[in-house]
């Protein structure tokens, strides 16, 4: 079972958080892989294999087409309650 680290500042409840060296890895399930291939100051890049069917988006793109998807009217991005 994954050792859970509890931030105070995080919006989610338990957030797995983990370091990790340049060109080390950590997967999710058994074929999303993501790497860290550079950090250079306070910024670090990553890679990421994932399924071509696994979408792979930086947050604030996500966010923006959520966003342009309500608008539109194409997707129901709402959750109905049960």
């Amino acid at each position: 079972m994954p050792y859970h680290v509890f931030n105070h500042r995080s919006r989610r409840t338990g957030m797995l958080v983990l370091s990790r060296y340049n060109e080390e890895s950590i997967m999710i399930g058994d074929d999303i892989e993501v790497t860290i291939v550079g950090i250079r100051g306070c910024t670090v890049r990553l890679g990421i294999e994932a399924p071509r069917q696994v979408s792979v988006h930086r947050r604030e793109t996500y966010d923006r087409l959520r966003r342009d998807l309500q608008t539109s009217g194409i997707g129901n991005t709402t959750e109905s309650s049960t």
